[in-house]
């Protein structure tokens, strides 16, 4: 599933393009997605502008005068700017048809994802409400972390991936900023001291930055919305590496199960 470097690298990559474009036609092949799309919504958004679009955890929100989308891309979609208009796929669920003859087309193999309206005299919607402090914004720091995980017995990965505290940092992410921070993943949060906290915070910080530098991971379906695929699964020092040699300590990787996800560390370098 794409996680925050992914989706804000699309969020990127998709602003520029469409901020300031009126809507010429909102085309929906297929609105049974994770939740149908609203069968009113073709005709509210005709003639809309856009305004400004960001990111909150693993949503995009795209601001128009008629009201905001929120986009969820699920564990395969994507978002594609087409300059010019191309046969849809088989997966190609719905197209916002601009102004400036570009098409937004959101293709997405599983279906997982998601197109939701947020009508403008609505402040914000339930899939938004209790989301947690946004890894990225400078109130998340080694005091916030530290203060936030005093009493709670849950293992530290877990407490990183619960998106009513944080929001969005996602398996892979939690997984190399742990090794990063040398924190063992099943260490109770608690335990975590306000030193390792300040640590953990930076390593967080700094990973998602790389990663966004490197536009992301690709394993499977991700791309931006040029079709551009990402490069930071070439960096991972523990993700996905079981058995590997640890490119640290020389010592093996290993794999464990936390919330039904994998978790990978190095035990030597983790404690």
């Amino acid at each position: 599933m794409p996680e925050l470097p992914e989706v804000e690298t699309v969020c990127r990559s998709l602003a520029p393009r469409i901020e300031g474009r009126r809507i010429e036609r909102f085309l929906v092949r297929n609105g049974s997605l994770r939740w149908p799309i609203d069968p009113q919504l073709p005709a509210r958004l005709a003639g809309a502008t856009l305004g400004t679009l960001h990111r909150r955890a693993k949503y995009i929100l795209i601001e128009s005068d008629a009201g905001r989308l929120l986009i969820h891309l699920g564990m395969s979609g994507s978002l594609r700017v087409l300059r010019s208009p191309e046969p849809p796929g088989k997966h190609d669920h719905y197209d916002l048809e601009l102004d400036d003859g570009s098409v937004v087309r959101f293709n997405d193999p599983r279906r997982f994802g998601s197109l939701t309206w947020i009508a403008p005299d609505r402040e914000s919607h339930p899939l938004l409400d209790g989301l947690g402090i946004e890894p990225l914004d400078s109130g998340f720091d080694g005091g916030w972390l530290y203060r936030a995980t005093r009493g709670r017995r849950t293992a530290i990965k877990l407490f990183l991936m619960d998106a009513r505290r944080i929001a969005g940092i996602g398996n892979i992410y939690a997984n190399e900023a742990l090794f990063h921070s040398g924190i063992h993943p099943r260490t109770a949060a608690t335990r975590v001291g306000h030193g390792r906290c300040e640590k953990l915070v930076t390593a967080v910080k700094s990973t998602l930055a790389r990663a966004l530098e490197a536009g992301g991971s690709s394993l499977r379906d991700f791309v931006d919305t040029t079709g551009a695929c990402g490069h930071f699964q070439l960096e991972y020092r523990v993700y996905g590496r079981d058995g590997e040699e640890c490119t640290r300590c020389g010592g093996s990787v290993r794999v464990i199960r936390q919330g039904q996800r994998s978790t990978f560390y190095c035990p030597g370098c983790q404690r």
